[in-house]
């Protein structure tokens, strides 16, 4: 299946072939493109979440062609062929003006979702999962961009203060491991996974200015004060901008958890409706490992999904399995001794390690990394 996600795209498919079967449309206006559609064989072709003429829509059905309508009256749209960014989801977000929020694409879903989870919908329902379904997409080509070797994720708890000197040392890593070529994702809310997209976004800084972006961030500690905490994060984005477009971290965010507002670091955001397919993903696709920081419940949870992992080697490989704090994952919340139990015997025992300095973490995670090559960007 050919996949034609952009108006640039199908142009370019039209001027050149005179059937579209085997081929996916996904989200585009076509409204314009009558006489482009008219001069080709539709039949077989797929055409999801588009806009047409009537006529043009009348031809399509006709002529064999499989249109999949837009959902209407939705504050999403369930058809995308692209991730989000935080420019889109926080549009119409007017720093100061925090009622505003309100307004925005993030904020309109997340109030539609909550509705949803209650009336349960059929037709809501499946918008849901044809707009996961989309962001699955998405997130593969992003992926083939980047290099699925490279990828590594930062998971910990989404209640870690700006202030505290856990959000530092998360940043830190962050920075490093970045600036290492890895790419970095996390679960892109408050907290350490704010910290992680924070320090990424930075990497391309002096050093010095990650602690000058902090001073600004602590002034609004938690993301319970909603509209404190994006006003500081627009203001180190505006002072400290991304030097270039390539993507320097992921989010992986819910409306699940739609209380915990998705952090503004991250430069590609794939937010989804369903946390279990959001959790599972995220560690699916850190293949260059996973660093836990503290957290509490979720993030032991997302412990255990990755040793599962492991375990059976769901991918291939074991994947590095690394901890930050070995106080707190050996005493606080020992954890990390109950994996190296359940690991002995099990090829990815080796992947196991628990530090207290970022760039031993840094290291292993280095020294662990397949040597799959890395495709061009």
């Amino acid at each position: 299946m050919i996949e034609l996600e952009s108006l640039e795209a199908f142009d370019k498919f039209v001027r050149s072939n005179a059937s579209l079967n085997g081929v996916a449309i996904q989200g585009l206006d076509l409204s314009e493109r009558v006489g482009e559609i008219a001069a080709v064989d539709v039949e077989g072709g797929f055409f999801l979440g588009c806009l047409f003429t009537p006529e043009t829509l009348a031809r399509l059905n006709a002529g064999g062609a499989c249109v999949f309508p837009r959902f209407p009256n939705m504050p999403f749209r369930a058809f995308r062929s692209t991730l989000y960014s935080a420019d889109e989801l926080y549009d119409g977000y007017v720093p100061g003006d925090h009622a505003t929020y309100d307004g925005t694409v993030d904020g309109q879903t997340y109030r539609w979702h909550e509705q949803v989870k209650v009336s349960q919908d059929v037709v809501a329902t499946l918008a849901e999962r044809v707009h996961d379904h989309a962001i699955d997409d998405a997130l593969h080509a992003l992926l083939d961009e980047v290099g699925t070797t490279e990828v590594v994720a930062i998971m910990g708890g989404h209640a870690m203060g700006r202030d505290a000197n856990d959000y530092r040392q998360v940043a830190r890593l962050s920075r490093s491991l970045t600036r290492a070529g890895l790419y970095v994702a996390t679960g892109g809310g408050p907290g350490a996974m704010e910290a992680a997209n924070f320090g990424a976004w930075m990497a391309d800084h002096p050093d010095e200015a990650l602690d000058e972006a902090l001073a600004v961030l602590a002034t609004a500690p938690s993301y319970k004060t909603t509209g404190e905490w994006l006003d500081t994060g627009f203001a180190v984005r505006k002072r400290w901008p991304r030097p270039n477009e390539l993507p320097s971290s992921l989010g992986v965010p819910t409306w699940h958890y739609g209380h915990e507002p998705p952090n503004v670091f991250a430069t590609e955001i794939a937010k989804y409706f369903a946390n279990s397919i959001r959790e599972e993903g995220l560690l699916a696709i850190a293949l260059a490992g996973v660093v836990f920081t503290p957290g509490s419940a979720g993030t032991i949870q997302e412990v255990f999904q990755d040793a599962a992992q492991n375990h059976y080697e769901s991918f291939g490989f074991a994947s590095p399995m690394v901890f930050l704090d070995r106080a707190y994952w050996t005493e606080t919340k020992p954890i990390y001794p109950v994996l190296q139990h359940l690991a002995q015997g099990c090829a990815y025992a080796d992947s196991l390690a628990a530090f207290d300095d970022v760039n031993e973490v840094c290291q292993f995670i280095l020294d662990h990394k397949r040597s799959d090559p890395k495709p061009q960007r």
